[in-house]
């Protein structure tokens, strides 16, 4: 039930985000105009799926490395609690 929320409340930040998304730099944009105006649009999206692609790779990148930390940390904290219950069974039979 909290993945179906965290994706719902994913989804409503994209949607609200999606135009500031698809901005350019400065430099991008003079190129994309003086191209548009010679009437060649695939520049312009090659440039935002560029820019895109250079924007999501990072995060990306360490929603992964997040992933998986938390995955093992999760992991050892299981082995930890067998081994903390093995050592109280074994200090109340005693």
């Amino acid at each position: 039930m909290k993945s179906w929320k965290g994706f719902l409340a994913l989804g409503i930040v994209y949607f609200l985000t999606i135009a500031d998304t698809l901005a350019q730099c400065a430099m991008c944009r003079g190129t994309v105009e003086s191209t548009m105006s010679n009437g060649r649009n695939q520049v312009a999206v090659g440039l935002n799926t560029g820019i895109l692609y250079l924007f999501v790779t990072p995060y990306l990148l360490v929603a992964v490395i997040i992933f998986l930390w938390i995955r093992t940390s999760k992991k050892e904290h299981g082995k930890r609690l067998e081994i903390s219950s093995r050592v109280r069974r074994a200090m109340s039979s005693m």
